[in-house]
This record gives C-alpha cells, structure tokens and sequence, in this order.
C-alpha cells in the first residue's frame, strides 16, 4: 500500500508542501522579466526611497503643526515644534532601512 506524501502519517511540512502543490501556491506565476525586490534592490531606488522618507516625514509634521495652529490660534510655535519632530521621524525611518538585520 503506498501512502501519498502528506497523507495523515507525513510531518507537517510535507502536508503543507502537498496542500500548496495541489493548490498551486508553489509556482508563482509570475510576469516575464518581473524582478520580485523591485526598484528597492538597485541604489537609485534605495536613494529614492530615503529621499521621499525624509521629505515626506517633514511634510507630514509640518502640516500637523500648521493645522494646530490654525486650530489653537497659536502661529508658529507648533510648526516650529513639529519641524523636528518631523525630521526625527524621518532619520527614525532611515535607520529603519540601514540598520543591520538581527537574526
């Protein structure tokens, strides 16, 4: 009597590999010429990426203290404030894609 891989004896490995093969999870199919790591594997994307953080951190914090200054009546003093609580938000980010990967 020969026992299918992943029959009710196998180790759950082999069960979970026979249920993706059936299901077709185990080949991708993918377009012709798609890099999965995308534009983030080449510098200038790494580049562009770092640059759109930071810029976008800025903004987003500027515009939060701009709004509650608006809302609170008092002008620049939370723009001035949130300005480098956007740029720590930024480098928080950065650090983020540079640091080195623990286990």
């Amino acid at each position: 009597m020969r026992e299918e891989p992943g029959g009710p004896d196998g180790s759950f490995e082999e069960r979970l590999k026979a249920a993706r093969g059936r299901r077709g999870l185990d080949d991708p199919k993918t377009p012709k010429g798609f890099d999965p790591k995308g534009i983030e594997s080449s510098p200038m994307g790494i580049g562009l990426r770092v640059g759109i953080e930071l810029v976008a951190a800025l903004v987003v914090a500027v515009a939060i203290g701009y709004g509650l200054d608006w809302l609170f009546g008092t002008k620049p003093i939370l723009t001035a404030l949130f300005v480098p609580v956007g740029g720590a938000a930024g480098v928080w980010n950065l650090w983020r894609v540079f640091a080195p990967k623990t286990g």
